[in-house]
């Protein structure tokens, strides 16, 4: 899977999900772009998800209309021992395609599905 980490998500942390292709919005020289626009460039490079710590991406965003997949890990901190224990929930969601939809994944491996 093509996945794009947000500025807020450790770039060390794609080590921890191996078998993905991951780029950051900053190797993407994506980092000033705002997140509607952030989505429609990752959807248009053939992204398949976004990963990022940001919990108000719910709000901020039109769920019915998002051009990719959304993960966003409900972490404490961007520190990668903070991510560290979301990899193998990152990887089990990740088996199957994702719909265009935002899922949360709490620290202690839930899956929220939002539409």
């Amino acid at each position: 899977m093509k996945i794009l980490f947000d500025h807020n998500v450790d770039r060390r942390f794609r080590r921890l999900l191996p078998g993905h292709l991951i780029q950051t919005t900053r190797e993407m020289r994506w980092e000033q772009l705002q997140n509607g626009d952030l989505l429609k460039a990752a959807s248009d490079a053939s992204f398949e998800a976004f990963i990022s710590i940001d919990k108000n991406l719910r709000y901020e965003q039109n769920l019915k209309k998002l051009p990719i997949a959304i993960i966003v890990l409900d972490s404490i901190s961007n520190a990668l021992p903070a991510l560290t224990p979301f990899a193998p929930h990152v990887l089990q969601l990740a088996q199957a395609p994702l719909a265009r939809m935002l899922y949360t994944i709490a620290p202690d491996g839930t899956v929220t599905r939002l539409p």
